[in-house]
């Protein structure tokens, strides 16, 4: 049996283990940008930084939620396609059906909460793996988004309020010329409120237990079923959010969009730190994740990089992302 002092060591073990993930990522995404700056002289113009704060939003986001799941040893491969139903969603109820800009937002988390707690159920009542039960909800979701849009965009015309949502600047209004669109700080504020809740609450903490030993948590009086309920549905309500964001964005809904976007938010989060196998991550990690992401991507086209190069180069940063989780774990 392990005393308190084992377990004590143990624990300030794998909190060191896991701050020098989060610093190698952290100088990682320095490294990065220090090359592309030098590679290109277009890199750090103030529209270029602008453009990769706002595709880090939407991947972010969807990254934000993934970490929740993926810390407690699961897996949701349905964030993508959710997104986009969620976009639908937003789109009938704004243009459909003329509610206000409001009302659409909320329809657009709750769908994706929805499918986060459909997810979870299946997940924890009828005992799917993970992979599979979010499998079958990427596919739902990405036919249900083609059903109800008709299989054609449907476009927020002349709807500047909604536009705002996304492209406007609340910065931009109080300090001229630093133009910092609002996809950008409603990202980080996600970020700030899902690090409180991940670290600071129950919520947390019942979803590192879980992550770390289900059986163990579950004998020790904990309903388990229900908590991982609630996680994925929280997961969903940031997929919610994302998909509000990438509407608001495009001024658009596109239901064909969406595929793909699951393994960069997956990406995002491995890369910050947390591990597949669940028990341990942060938010400040997977928001570095996020941003190595969309500097790599960006870099790599400023300089003029084929796009099948670009997938190439995405997919080894992915394997030396769980390379290393591998070896932290051999390590701890």
């Amino acid at each position: 049996m392990k005393t308190a002092t084992t377990v004590g060591i143990q624990k300030k073990q794998f909190a060191f283990h896991a701050g020098l993930q989060q610093f190698l990522a952290f100088g990682s995404l320095i490294l990065l940008v220090i090359f592309f700056s030098i590679a290109s002289s277009n890199f750090f113009h103030f529209s270029n930084i602008v453009g990769i704060l706002l595709s880090t939003a939407v991947i972010g986001v969807l990254a934000l939620g993934a970490t929740f799941i993926i810390v407690t040893g699961g897996i949701d491969l349905s964030v993508g396609t959710v997104m986009t139903l969620s976009a639908v969603m937003t789109g009938v109820f704004i243009t459909m059906w003329g509610l206000p800009v409001w009302v659409g937002v909320i329809g657009g988390l709750l769908t994706g909460a929805l499918c986060g707690l459909i997810s979870g159920f299946v997940i924890a009542r009828l005992g799917i793996p993970p992979f599979i039960a979010t499998l079958a909800m990427m596919m739902i979701a990405k036919g249900l988004a083609l059903v109800i849009s008709g299989t054609k965009p449907i476009y927020f015309t002349d709807n500047e309020v909604f536009m705002e949502i996304a492209l406007g600047s609340v910065l931009g209004d109080l300090i001229p010329g630093f133009d910092i669109p609002n996809a950008v700080l409603i990202f980080f504020l996600a970020a700030i409120i899902g690090s409180i809740v991940l670290a600071r609450t129950i919520i947390g903490r019942y979803n590192f237990a879980i992550g770390s030993n289900e059986e163990a948590t579950r004998l020790s009086g904990v309903d388990v079923r229900k908590w991982k309920i609630i996680i994925y549905m929280i997961a969903g309500l940031f997929t919610g959010l994302a998909g509000v964001l990438m509407a608001s964005r495009l001024n658009s809904a596109q239901p064909a969009l969406g595929m793909g976007y699951e393994l960069e938010a997956i990406a995002a989060v491995v890369i910050g730190g947390t591990s597949l196998n669940g028990g341990k991550g942060s938010i400040v990690g997977t928001v570095i994740g996020a941003l190595i992401m969309s500097v790599l991507t960006n870099g790599l086209r400023i300089m003029s990089v084929p796009q099948e190069w670009q997938t190439v180069v995405v997919g080894l940063v992915i394997l030396l992302a769980v390379y290393a989780d591998i070896l932290r774990r051999r390590k701890a």
